[in-house]
Order: C-alpha cells, then sequence, then structure tokens
C-alpha cells in the first residue's frame, strides 16, 4: 500500500507537471523565445567570465618579468583575494564559494537568495579570485550565474513555481554547457544533481536551453569571441571544439583494469573529500571576514607557487600537461599532491572558484601514475587510463557518473573513449557509495552557515508571483464559478 506522505508526494508533482504543460500550452513561443534568450545570456557571461579570468592570468604571468617571484605571486593573490571578498561580502554574500551548494540549497526550498545582482558579483570576483591565482575553475560559478538568469526568466514571464524551479535547475545545465561545450553533460548533470529526476516535459525544458546555450557558444566563437573560437571547415561546417587530440585503443582487459582504476581512484576522491571537509570546519570556527579569509589564503597559495616549479604558475597549462600526458610519473605525483592540497584550501575558504576543471586535472594525474605503476609489473597499460581517471574522480566527489562521461569526452570528442570511461565510472561509483552515502556537495550543504536561509543577513530571494491568469483556478473560485453570481448553479 502507498503510504499518505508518498500519495501526497505523488499528487504534488503531478500538480506541478500540471502548472508546467498548462504554461507550455498558454504561452509556448513566448517560453521558447525566452529560453533562447537565457541561452544567450548564460553562453555571453560565460564568455566573458572566462576572458576575464585569461587577462587577468596573462597578466599575472607577465608580472613575474618585473620582480621576484616570492613577491610577486603572494602580493597578487593576496590582492586579488582581498578585493573578491569585499566586494562578496558587501554586496552579496550568497555569491561565495563555488555557488553549487547554494543552488542546491534553493532548489530544496531553503530561501537562499539568487538574482541578477549575485551572478554579476559572481562575474566580477570569480574573475579576481581565480585570475589571481586561486586553483579554481570557472565551473562552479556559471552553474551559479546560469541558476540565477534561469530564476530572471521565470520572474520576467511571471512563472509559476514549479516552472521558475526548473528554469534555475536548467539554467545551471546552461553554465556547465557554456563552459566545457558539453550540452549532453549540462543535460544530465541538472537531472543528476540538481533535479536528481525528471518527467519527458522537464527533459525536453532542460534539453532546449543547454543547446541553445552550446549553439550560441558556437555562434559567438564564429564571431571571433573567446579563448578558443569555433571555425568553419572548408565545406562550410562547424568544427568540432577539441581541447586535446588522443588517439584511443581500447583492448577487452582494459575495461577490467579500467574498472579497477576507478575504484581506486574512489578511494582517493573520498579521501578528498574528508580533507576539504575538514578545512571547511576550521574554515567555519575561523570567525573572521571573508575578505580577510581570501586575503590570507591568495598570499599562502601565492607563495606555494613561488616554490613550485613553473608549471603550476598557469593553472591552465597543468591541467593541458594532464590531459594531454605529457609529464612523467614524478610530476604527475606533485601534482595530485598539489591540487589535493591548494584546491581543497582554496575551496575550503570560499573563493569564488569551481572544483570541476580541478577535479578533472586531479583524476586525469592519478590515472598518469597508474599507467607507470602497472607498467612496472609487465602489464600493458590502457592508453585510455588518464582520461578514465578523471571520470572516475569527478564521479566519486559529485556522483554524477553520466555527467562525467560526457564532460570527459567533451574533451576530445572521441567516442571511443565512452566505454573506457564509462568502465571506470562504474567502479567508481561502487566504492564511493560504499564508502560515503553522499556527494561532496551534499556535505558541504550540511556544513552550511546556520543562518544560511538569508546567506550571512542578505534576505532571501523573493519567489516569481504567478501569472495573472491562474494555470488552474483555486478551489474557492472554482466553486464560486459553479455557484454563479446569486449563489445558484450557473
Amino acid at each position: 500500500m502507498i503510504s499518505k506522505a508518498g500519495a501526497s508526494t505523488r499528487h504534488d508533482e503531478w500538480l506541478q507537471l500540471r502548472a508546467i504543460r498548462q504554461l507550455l500550452e498558454q504561452r509556448g513561443v513566448v517560453v521558447v523565445l525566452g529560453l533562447a534568450l537565457t541561452g544567450l545570456a548564460v553562453a555571453s557571461t560565460v564568455l566573458l567570465f572566462t576572458l576575464g579570468i585569461d587577462a587577468l592570468g596573462s597578466w599575472r604571468i607577465r608580472s613575474l618579468e618585473r620582480a621576484p617571484h616570492w613577491l610577486v605571486l603572494p602580493g597578487i593573490g593576496a590582492g586579488g583575494g582581498l578585493l573578491a571578498g569585499l566586494l562578496i561580502q558587501t554586496l552579496a554574500p550568497a555569491a561565495s564559494g563555488a555557488g553549487i551548494t547554494q543552488v542546491m540549497l534553493f532548489l530544496r526550498k531553503r530561501g537562499v537568495p539568487i538574482g541578477l545582482r549575485i551572478a554579476v558579483v559572481k562575474l566580477v570576483a570569480g574573475i579576481l579570485a581565480i585570475g589571481s591565482g586561486f586553483p579554481l575553475g570557472p565551473s562552479g560559478p556559471a552553474i551559479q550565474m546560469g541558476s540565477s538568469m534561469g530564476w530572471s526568466l521565470g520572474r520576467l514571464l511571471k512563472a509559476p513555481r514549479p516552472f521558475v524551479r526548473l528554469l534555475v535547475a536548467a539554467g545551471g545545465g546552461a553554465g556547465i554547457t557554456a563552459v566545457f561545450s558539453a550540452p549532453i553533460a549540462g543535460f544530465f548533470y541538472t537531472l543528476e544533481a540538481l533535479l536528481r529526476g525528471g518527467r519527458p516535459v522537464v527533459m525536453l525544458i532542460v534539453l532546449t536551453l543547454t543547446f541553445w546555450t552550446d549553439i550560441w557558444a558556437d555562434l559567438l566563437g564564429l564571431a571571433g569571441l573567446g579563448v578558443d573560437s569555433t571555425r568553419l571547415i572548408v565545406s562550410g561546417e562547424l568544427q568540432l571544439k577539441r581541447t586535446i587530440f588522443v588517439y584511443v585503443q581500447v583492448l577487452p582487459i582494459d575495461l577490467i583494469l579500467l574498472f579497477g582504476l576507478g575504484g581506486l581512484v574512489a578511494l582517493v576522491g573520498e579521501a578528498y573529500c574528508r580533507f576539504l571537509l575538514s578545512l571547511q570546519r576550521l574554515s567555519n570556527r575561523w570567525r573572521s571576514s571573508l575578505a580577510l579569509k581570501l586575503c590570507v589564503a591568495g598570499a599562502l597559495l601565492g607563495l606555494m607557487d613561488a616554490f613550485l616549479p613553473e608549471i603550476f604558475i598557469n593553472n591552465a597549462g597543468v591541467r593541458l600537461a594532464v590531459a594531454s600526458g605529457e609529464v612523467d610519473v614524478t610530476m604527475a605525483i606533485s601534482v595530485t599532491v598539489v591540487l589535493f592540497i591548494t584546491t581543497a584550501l582554496a575551496a575550503a575558504v570560499g573563493a569564488p572558484g569551481g572544483l570541476f576543471a580541478p577535479m578533472l586535472s586531479l583524476g586525469g594525474a592519478l590515472g598518469l601514475v597508474a599507467v607507470q605503476l602497472v607498467e612496472l609489473v609487465g602489464i600493458q597499460a590502457p592508453n585510455t587510463a588518464v582520461f578514465a581517471g578523471m571520470g572516475a574522480f569527478l564521479t566519486a566527489t559529485a556522483r554524477t557518473p553520466i555527467t562525467a562521461l560526457f564532460l570527459v569526452f567533451a574533451l576530445s570528442k572521441q567516442w571511443l573513449l565512452l566505454k573506457p570511461v564509462l568502465s571506470a565510472c562504474l567502479g567508481s561509483i561502487l566504492v564511493a557509495r560504499l564508502l560515503a552515502s553522499e556527494s561532496l556537495f551534499e556535505r558541504l550543504i550540511e556544513l552550511a552557515p546556520p543562518g544560511h536561509q538569508g546567506w550571512a543577513g542578505e534576505p532571501p530571494t523573493p519567489t516569481p508571483a504567478p501569472s495573472s491568469v491562474p494555470l488552474r483556478p483555486r478551489l474557492g473560485e472554482a466553486a464560486g464559478r459553479r455557484a454563479g453570481p446569486g449563489g445558484s448553479p450557473s
């Protein structure tokens, strides 16, 4: 028998789906146009975000020619962290951190603020922090900025609450799409991590927004905008964007080895989660302003970069070197240790940056180490181990195996990678679930400040007012219409 609570939940879901369908029936053209414009807004914002990070990061590297590393790197890191912290704590406290936990809390109806002001603050603060040397990526801020734009579309349409919630989640997936040029990954991330499921009409809306975002990103690339602009090949077709080119060879034994690799990477992934959570608890006990925390962390991270090999000064260079397999086993171990410590520190103090890109680098470095260890015992290592490690590490920490699969695929657009990476992701998710039932971001929600409804005093975002034409009549209004003006049946 179905319990009363289960029946009530099912009834609520049916009402929500009915409200969404009625909105699409009544204003379908407006909704489609709104999704297209939101996709353009997300693609443009993420483009501006990545260009800003690239410009500030390039200036940081050029500055090394004017003064010693031990002076320049800590100074820029401290200055960028201080400015980012002051901006966030003054204008939008909810813009701190990666932003994924804030979106999850909003979708769980916890009253976390969201909106264009938070998106703008996140944009500027993220550029300042990541560009000044914090070893984080653009994915988390892109998710929060995309969700904020989805919420703004819902407010513009005066949509019902279920549809606003759907737009917020789809906007987060659109952010992933714009960062990695991976619309399928953005689609599955929305379903796996944000909505945790979806009916066909929900999937259609999410798919529409993520693919619109990818289309706009390609068109902006054709206009010559962006660090890696899209190009037309001789036949006039769009050229697929590949971060790296790879030769893939898959043997049957490789799938077994990669399944085991996924399980081993999950052990390291869980250790990373627990280390970051421990640092987060310490940061919560440190009763100081966000600006001071980011300033101290920026100086410390810059000082570490000054005494590490030069490859670590350019975070994007580290990721590309790992993905291309251009580092030896000693450097791969160094990358693993350094990223393990520095990214956890940056995330724990609330730096406005994402973890997906560093997690992919961590997993890739672990894959390189595994290749060397396997070949030491005389076994031919799979040449897909780097990509398998990437997918396995992201799966273990975020618990989104399908998203991880298609994010790794987006790096090379090589379909032959799907089977070996999926094998590693399956091994990873099985071991990760044995070690902990929740993802890193779900456990970070539990460490959110007690007053997260207002996120350090900021007023919660109001829910957009319903449409002036009710999607379904209220009970009292329906009874009144049946009774007619004189009280008798009409």
